[in-house]
């Protein structure tokens, strides 16, 4: 009975992580593709590191092979912003993405332009903020 309410609630994830996501649809849905520290841990086991992720997915010759990792990202990065809304909303959980579920609700065209809404997501992810400090050794005048 609780079940519809559940269904129809927008994902609730912090400003922060709205701040550092790209949306996309799936199925008719909207999902949010963010890069957690928890995201890229499973990265790092996967591919080494980010840095070898964008050389992976820009040289595979193999389609089949692309189209995976691609759903593979695809299912780690939306996951992210569930598993944000579940930690923070645990009477209302939401199921997490499989990457079955991902094959059969897009076309590989849709794939081909979610690559642009991963590659967002990571560098919103991986952006620093530096503010420099006045320096010590300046002259006060």
């Amino acid at each position: 009975m609780g079940n519809e309410k559940i269904e129809g609630t927008p994902l609730e994830i912090d400003t922060a992580a709205n701040e550092r996501s790209a949306v996309i649809e799936i199925g008719g849905e909207e999902y949010r593709l963010i890069l957690t520290t928890k995201a890229t841990k499973e990265i790092a086991k996967r591919y080494g590191g980010l840095e070898n992720l964008g050389n992976k997915l820009m040289n595979t010759k193999d389609f089949e092979l692309a189209l995976d990792e691609i759903v593979w990202l695809i299912t780690l990065l939306s996951n992210q912003s569930i598993l944000i809304h579940n930690l923070r909303n645990k009477d209302a959980k939401k199921e997490l993405l499989s990457e079955e579920e991902i094959e059969l609700l897009t076309t590989p065209f849709e794939l081909a332009e979610y690559k642009n809404a991963i590659m967002a997501s990571m560098k919103k992810g991986t952006k620093r903020h530096i503010e420099s400090e006045p320096s010590k050794n300046e002259e006060v005048g």
